[in-house]
């Protein structure tokens, strides 16, 4: 039988992840952040675990209680999906310092925390074992508005990146999964939710990136809506992205992302950059 650990998979894709694994067969160790709600529970192929990735001990623990579950056994997939978005959202000059720390220590640190603590378990079921660690298509496209969410993706992905040559001579595979837009709790709302960061900025954060507003208040929140993938679509490409027996450093998700991969293999940087500033509708300065 097939060993994965999905973390954050009390709702939204890790929650789907866990029950598509099980219902192939896998064992599935699903870590949910103790008290939040969730649908999930620990009966035939899926064992809840309770995990809060922004803890240290807590992601420690549930490492110990896998190894004692698997009674001597290794893991042969950990996906790192726990994460959020609407922290410390709003343009860089007027980020909130403790929401972005607050931001890095999920995102990024959490990832961090969960790969130690998890990678003993894998070099057990090495060569074969993978870690998949979700990034961002934000680390392509940089939106307005969600730079301390893409610095953390960002960073996921050149933690991924580095990984891929450490672990290379053990025999575990790692790639950083880059969603596009999933139509999920996470990103419901999004025209209410950037007009309300844009208000919580200073006013005269507000009055100096005046011309962004409408790039962020409506460009950006129609654009998901228009070409988000549904929870299904973007289940169904992760399964597929599993399926394949070797990995690229980076793995592309969704109906909005891959032709923006297609674009970084055609273009410059600097040409790309034209392009989604057309796309996004960003004024030039005047």
């Amino acid at each position: 039988m097939k060993t994965a650990f999905i973390t954050g998979a009390n709702v939204g894709q890790a929650n789907l992840l866990t029950k598509a694994l099980a219902g192939q067969g896998w064992k599935v160790f699903a870590g949910v952040l103790p008290g939040a709600p969730t649908d999930l529970k620990t009966e035939g192929n899926i064992v809840v675990v309770d995990q809060d990735v922004s803890k240290t001990e807590s992601v420690r623990a549930s490492a110990e209680f896998v190894t004692r579950e698997l009674d001597g056994q290794g893991l042969d997939l950990l996906m790192n999906v726990a994460g959020v978005a609407n922290v410390g959202v709003g343009v860089v000059e007027g980020a909130d310092l403790a929401a972005v720390e607050r931001l890095f220590n999920i995102n990024m640190f959490g990832q961090l925390r969960v790969i130690q603590a998890f990678l003993p378990l894998l070099r057990k079921n090495a060569p074969g074992s993978r870690i998949a660690n979700y990034s961002s298509g934000a680390i392509i496209a940089n939106p307005v508005g969600a730079g301390a969410y893409n610095m953390t993706k960002h960073a996921i992905h050149g933690m991924t990146l580095t990984l891929r040559h450490e672990l290379a001579p053990l025999g575990i595979q790692v790639t950083s999964i880059i969603p596009g837009g999933v139509l999920t709790a996470m990103s419901a709302n999004s025209h209410a939710n950037t007009l309300k960061t844009w208000g919580e900025q200073p006013a005269e954060i507000q009055k100096v990136y005046e011309p962004l507003k409408s790039v962020m208040c409506k460009v950006l929140p129609d654009m998901l809506e228009k070409t988000g993938s549904s929870p299904e679509q973007a289940l169904q490409g992760t399964l597929e992205i599993l399926a394949k027996k070797k990995w690229k450093p980076m793995e592309l998700l969704g109906k909005d992302v891959k032709p923006m991969g297609v674009m970084r293999r055609l273009f410059s940087d600097s040409q790309l950059e034209s392009i989604m500033r057309m796309t996004f509708k960003i004024p030039a300065a005047k």
